[in-house]
């Protein structure tokens, strides 16, 4: 790589200066060589003495070079997603890095004594790359961890030396095979984030409860069946997921996490929405699939909700209680047996994302026009009842920037789809559309129009005309205009059919034009005439007259 690679060019590398004033040279803090298809570490990198930030992520190389250590002032560094498969000894002599992620890399297990030489490491990333077991002399040298990233690998269990870990904030357990919660972590008092989702654990301890500086807790996808009373005493407690488990109830003593902003209870059988619950503050709350059918009336004491899934239960309608919260922006409906919005509905002002697909609406529901910052609309039916025709007052929502109406019946969309300038993402596979209308051009944002799986035979001739389009799908349809092979050659083959299409036409009404201006120049008759006449075989009016005339005055060459 030369140097001009550093300085400029297309793919150039990211360079952050600082100006020091008592030197006259520009230095070099910190490089983003990430995403450039990198085989080795370029040389001019290894020359940047003052370097403190190096991103080297997603890229080809294979090695680290001997020259690594020439940056003694590198505080992070990042060499996830690369084909490394060691490291180097040379590595271990930057005394300074604080910060290391070699993550998605198909390591070797030569690689855990370079790292516990980095005495000053504060944050490391390990995720998968085939961990067997968590080394330890990481655990027993690196005394100053705060973040240790172990996700996706096949961690059975921690080394007992993971209590050396004083200072360890925040560890990632995700995707391993762990299937009893870490007794060891229970000591680890400075721990503000555990992440164990996807494991096979059983049951987490009650000494979590001395984890007073505990914050987020992410236990999803395991096989609890309960909760310890002792998470009550993890009073700065904000954000709890123990989405997917074996749950049927949450203990009553959690409603002292006054903290509380983020609960994730979706696919455990609660049945009913837990007390407690209603008592917190929320910002997102997660019940999807948790065997719901109703709510409770304190529901509508979560003022400050802003995500609230309810989808995959058993609701025949939708809870009014929803419509008292009035910071609603994320509201997730779909998969229940609801056929009807309360009235109300209208004054979820905030609602920005709307989730209604697969419930039992016989007509579209007017309710949701009242939702002036409405951006995106789930309403496709892939189950229960079908709609059959969009409403115009569908104008209504300004906002709207993506419309999924899919696996309905309707037939025909609605003209007040080209009055609406922020849509760009229109859903209609699978209905019974026959035409587009040609309206449709005027939505000029749109990028993505789905069109699979109806009987479309027809294009409006002006489509190409959406400059923003990036995707069109037409499988599916018994297309005329353009032909089925056309179709099936993408966006650019179809514009080009459109486009020489409508070329073909616009000469053809120049020639009409010059041939009818041609007649009636030649005193040949109006052109409306001129056209019966020869649709009745007859001569033009003009010749039937001069016969007229022929008859009545013999000619000069005549006698009477």
């Amino acid at each position: 790589m030369s140097k001009d690679i550093i300085n400029s060019g297309e793919h150039s590398l990211i360079v952050h200066q600082r100006r020091d004033p008592q030197v006259s040279a520009d230095r070099t803090f910190f490089i983003d060589a990430s995403n450039q298809n990198l085989t080795a570490i370029p040389l001019e990198i290894l020359a940047l003495k003052e370097l403190e930030e190096l991103h080297l992520e997603n890229n080809q190389i294979e090695e680290i070079p001997q020259d690594i250590q020439r940056l003694k002032n590198l505080q992070v560094l990042y060499l996830n997603k690369n084909n490394l498969t060691g490291l180097c000894p040379e590595l271990g002599a930057l005394s300074s890095l604080e910060g290391l992620d070699l993550s998605y890399n198909p390591f070797l297990p030569s690689f855990p004594h370079v790292i516990s030489s980095l005495r000053a490491l504060r944050e490391l990333r390990l995720y998968q790359t085939d961990l067997r077991e968590l080394p330890v002399g990481i655990c027993k040298n690196l005394h100053h961890l705060e973040l240790l990233g172990l996700a996706r690998n096949h961690l059975k269990s921690l080394p007992k030396e993971v209590v050396n870990q004083t200072k360890l904030r925040e560890i990632y357990l995700k995707q391993n095979e762990l299937e009893v919660f870490p007794q060891e972590l229970c000591v680890l008092c400075n721990l503000e984030v555990i992440d164990v989702d996807e494991n096979r654990i059983h049951a987490i301890p009650e000494e979590i409860g001395h984890l007073t500086e505990l914050q987020k807790l992410y236990a999803a996808h395991n096989r609890l069946p309960s909760l310890p009373e002792s998470l009550c005493k993890c009073s700065k407690m904000a954000v709890l997921d123990v989405s997917h488990n074996l749950l049927h109830c949450i203990p009553h003593s959690l409603a002292g996490l006054t903290q509380m902003t983020e609960i994730g209870l979706s696919g455990n059988r609660l049945e009913k929405v837990p007390r407690l619950v209603c008592r917190w503050a929320l910002h997102l709350l997660y019940l999807r699939d948790t065997g719901l059918w109703a709510l409770r009336r304190s529901f509508k004491r979560l003022g400050s909700l802003r995500f609230l899934d309810l989808s995959q239960n058993h609701l025949d309608h939708c809870p009014v209680q929803i419509c008292a919260l009035k910071n609603l922006e994320f509201l997730a409906l779909d998969d229940n047996k609801i056929g009807q919005l309360p009235s109300e509905f209208g004054s979820l002002s905030k609602l920005k994302i709307l989730g209604l697909t697969g419930n039992e609406f016989s007509y579209f529901p007017e309710e949701i026009f009242s939702l002036e910052s409405l951006e995106k609309l789930y309403i496709g039916q892939d189950q229960g009842s079908k709609l059959t025709c969009v409403p115009e007052h569908i104008v209504k929502l300004q906002s709207l920037r993506e419309l999924y109406i899919e696996n309905n019946h309707l037939e025909y969309l609605p003209d007040a789809l080209g009055s609406m300038p922020n849509l760009e993402v229109l859903d209609c596979r699978h209905n019974l559309l026959k035409q587009l209308p040609d309206a449709i051009i005027q939505a000029q944002a749109l990028k993505e129009l789905l069109l699979e799986d109806n009987l479309l035979t027809h294009l409006p001739e002006d489509l190409d005309h959406l400059v923003s389009l990036r995707v069109l799908t037409l499988r599916n349809n018994p297309m005329e205009e353009p032909p089925i092979e056309v179709c099936a050659e993408g966006n650019e083959a179809i514009w080009n059919y459109l486009k020489e299409n409508r070329n073909k036409k616009i000469l053809s009404t120049k020639i009409q034009a010059w041939w009818r201006g041609m007649m009636v120049r030649k005193g040949l008759g109006k052109f409306e005439e001129l056209v019966k006449v020869r649709k009745k075989g007859k001569i033009s009016p003009k010749d039937k007259k001069g016969k007229k005339a022929a008859k009545g005055k013999p000619g000069k060459g005549n006698k009477k």
